[in-house]
């Protein structure tokens, strides 16, 4: 998955305010994120409780 379809994904498939166990089940839940990519979100996201997308691309440094 590219980084512009990761921040897609973070911006129209999750709704805020979303806790990373929250976020984590979500993309879980989306089929066509490949597994790797669902570790990587898992591993990097810090613990929290994130108001919006933006929030989480600067956590994720993708901002």
């Amino acid at each position: 998955m590219s980084k512009k379809e990761t921040i897609e994904h973070i911006k129209e498939h999750i709704k805020y305010p979303a806790t990373k166990k929250q976020m984590i089940e979500a993309c879980n839940m989306m089929y066509d994120v490949p597994k790797a990519d669902k570790e990587w979100f898992e591993k990097n996201l810090p613990e929290g409780t994130y108001k919006n997308a933006d929030e989480v691309l600067k956590a994720l440094k993708l901002k």
